[in-house]
């Protein structure tokens, strides 16, 4: 656990904007020195291994932090925390440095699963701005996928709610905004055939990024915590809320079913969930 990586480079507006006009949502002023909303550090700062540096799955297996903890090992995004301490500008360096903070073996009920949890601190102006960690879990190959089995009546999104139509082409290209070379966001086949999926995989981080953005549609900000509780197709559909709560919003990503699949919660920073 001592690896530790470290990425410079200087932040151009493209990649925000790219983002910003993926999900039809505002962008800042980033020419006049307004900065990155949260977790919009995600489409910066990426790591990009060579394309023979990758396992079958698309993710990397040598050469990077992390790196899966055994062979043949299925990656999941489990949750993660960010914290700020001042906001990421454009036109200007950042430096983001990764390590792997714990690793964690246990016996789920799909067979031994190995729990990771990544720190990332990206600083400009010679400050630390974001402190992140990740949440990863990895399953033996040959276990069970967790698929969920219900679907209900279809709920669509009600007052106050941001639905999201999770198309392939929409997962496609977030995944080549952050560079993600996960099979189970774009490849239908593989999904179905080789991790026992019943279709594309809605990413952890797109979720993670539609519940920050529903709360900053309602002016709201902070640091943020967030958990993945189920996993969410394309065919499935994505369903945004954000709801004030005194200093702290509380978010969330449902189905079309109803059916919960994360949950986050923003706090002003000083304050206490």
């Amino acid at each position: 656990m001592t690896d530790v990586v470290e990425r410079t480079e200087t932040l151009l507006p493209g990649p925000a904007e790219a983002l910003g006009t993926l999900l039809g949502v505002p962008v800042p002023d980033l020419a006049r020195g307004e900065g990155l909303p949260l977790l919009w550090h995600w489409v910066y700062l990426l790591d990009r291994p060579a394309q023979a540096d990758l396992g079958p799955d698309g993710h990397p297996v040598r050469g990077a932090v992390p790196a899966p903890p055994g062979p043949g090992k299925r990656r999941m995004w489990a949750g993660g925390r960010v914290r700020t301490s001042g906001v990421l500008r454009c036109g200007e360096e950042a430096t983001r440095r990764t390590r792997v903070l714990s690793v964690e073996h246990k016996n789920g009920r799909s067979g031994p699963l190995t729990f990771l949890v990544v720190g990332h601190q990206i600083r400009q102006r010679g400050e630390v701005v974001v402190d992140e960690e990740q949440s990863l879990v990895y399953r033996d190959a040959g276990s069970a996928a967790p698929v969920p089995t219900v679907d209900g009546p279809e709920t669509p999104a009600g007052e106050g709610e941001w639905a999201i139509e999770t198309s392939p082409t929409l997962l496609f290209r977030f995944s080549a905004l952050t560079y993600n070379g996960h099979r189970i966001h774009y490849d239908r086949d593989y999904a179905r055939d080789v991790e026992g999926y019943p279709g594309l995989l809605t990413h952890g981080p797109l979720q993670a990024l539609a519940m920050a953005e529903a709360a900053r549609a309602q002016g709201r900000g902070g640091d943020f915590e967030y958990r993945l509780v189920s996993p969410l197709f394309d065919f499935q559909g994505m369903v945004v809320n954000a709801v004030p709560d005194g200093s702290a919003t509380a978010t969330t990503v449902r189905d079309l079913s109803g059916r919960q699949t994360a949950t986050g919660t923003l706090t002003a920073q000083g304050s206490s969930p």
